[in-house]
């Protein structure tokens, strides 16, 4: 585990990467789409999965949009050794509480997380269309860090209820156990393809 401070656009990140397995789970926003960065280690130890995590230790959350964080030292190695990112974010649209948008370059990969989340994790709703999921939430930018691997990647936008403890937030926050069992199957079912060819 590496951790390394880095400086986008005068905010400063506190980056941790695991170098792991070829599937790569990527948090650029912890802490302020609270919840993700916890989800992506607890299913990045569960399935032996390349982690990277960026959260702010210090001063006001402040959100970078994706696209502007792609160039930093961190992101460069994660990218160059994962064959496929799957990269969690975090929305607050108060009319769709509990869907989940499944966006991102890799629609195979999508679709594949979506049936784990679906099977196990019922009370959220995943949407893989992309006409049905807000412009921009869809991940589909080329500069965009999900895209940036080989295989490309899945964009994960999650609703609060998804991400986070239920009503009162804790530090750190604790990913509802039935997300964390759905992505932990989806990512293994990924792996299994990857090794299949």
């Amino acid at each position: 585990m590496h951790t390394e401070r880095v400086t986008i656009e005068g905010v400063d990140f506190l980056t941790t990467l695991h170098l792991a397995g070829p599937i790569g789970l990527l948090a650029l926003h912890g802490g302020v789409e609270g919840g993700t960065a916890e989800l992506a280690t607890e299913v990045a130890t569960r399935t032996g999965a390349t982690l990277l995590t960026f959260t702010q230790p210090e001063g006001p959350p402040t959100h970078i949009p994706s696209i502007r964080m792609s160039e930093c030292p961190p992101l460069h190695t994660f990218a160059a050794h994962v064959s496929l990112t799957i990269s969690l974010h975090g929305h607050n649209r108060r009319s769709t509480p509990r869907t989940i948008y499944v966006g991102g370059s890799n629609r195979p990969a999508a679709r594949a997380l979506a049936t784990a989340l679906s099977a196990r994790a019922p009370a959220f709703v995943p949407l893989t269309t992309l006409s049905d999921i807000p412009a921009p939430l869809r991940g589909l930018h080329p500069d965009n860090p999900v895209n940036r691997a080989r295989d490309g990647g899945v964009q994960l936008e999650l609703p609060v209820l998804a991400r986070t403890s239920h009503p009162a937030p804790t530090h750190p926050e604790i990913p509802p156990e039935e997300i964390v069992e759905a992505l932990t199957a989806g990512v293994r079912s990924l792996m299994e393809r990857a090794e299949h060819g």
